[in-house]
């Protein structure tokens, strides 16, 4: 499997909401810099899977719509809207956010990522 298409199967998997599917993605040194709207956010490995359980304890449902995807050496560039569904609404899909990722990737795995956030 190629880079792009590991990345690919990453987003397209419910990794962003279960972490036990996302701790087969992530290299054990993993360290994401994310640029939000709450300004820098900086992440590792512990603190990526408890975002995914936080974010499984709000929404049944998550999906990602890939607009680009662009792989180079051992990089790969993402731009991607996410969409969740609601506990308590969960036939209506919401939009999070749009987001821009530059993935590394090291033995196999997600090891360093630059992201940028945007609401809609």
């Amino acid at each position: 499997m190629s880079i792009k298409e590991f990345v690919q199967k990453f987003y397209k998997s419910d990794a962003l909401i279960d972490s036990e599917i996302m701790k087969t993605y992530l290299h054990p040194e993993v360290k994401l810099d994310w640029h939000s709207t709450k300004g820098l956010i900086e992440m590792d490995y512990d603190s990526m899977l408890a975002m995914a359980n936080e974010l499984s304890r709000a929404y049944v449902r998550s999906k990602v719509r890939i607009s680009h995807i662009i792989a180079e050496d051992d990089l790969v560039s993402i731009r991607y809207s996410h969409f969740v569904k609601t506990i308590e609404n969960p036939r209506e899909e919401m939009l999070l956010a749009h987001f821009s990722t530059i993935w590394q990737i090291k033995d196999d795995k997600l090891y360093r990522g630059y992201q940028m956030s945007q609401f809609s």
